[in-house]
């Protein structure tokens, strides 16, 4: 499950310094099309686990972080490697296509 919470506070240490890759969920209680991605991203965390890193953080209350990563369309999923994003995917995604780009980013 993509249990980890991201906030501005815990985000250097949780994404930026984290010696595994990180997938981040930016996304807020209110945009739909969050929620329809929120169960792929808990499946991917389960499909990963071991690899990468699953969590979310909040725009709405997290809203320095989201702005130091020019998110500015939610949901967008963010793929850290080595404390820099390698992958931004932008809008309710399937399920096949973040694997796909995870998969690709991971390879590189």
């Amino acid at each position: 499950m993509a249990d980890l919470t991201f906030t501005d506070q815990n985000f250097a240490d949780e994404v930026l310094q984290s010696q595994t890759p990180v997938l981040v969920d930016f996304w807020a209680a209110w945009c739909v099309p969050c929620r329809i991605v929120s169960p792929i991203i808990e499946e991917l965390a389960v499909d990963y686990s071991g690899k990468l890193k699953v969590g979310k953080l909040d725009v709405d209350a997290n809203g320095t972080t989201a702005q130091n990563y020019g998110i500015m369309s939610i949901p967008s999923v963010v793929l850290f490697k080595n404390g820099e994003p390698v992958k931004t995917m932008i809008g309710a995604q399937s399920k096949d296509n973040y694997k796909k780009e995870i998969d690709a980013a991971l390879a590189s």
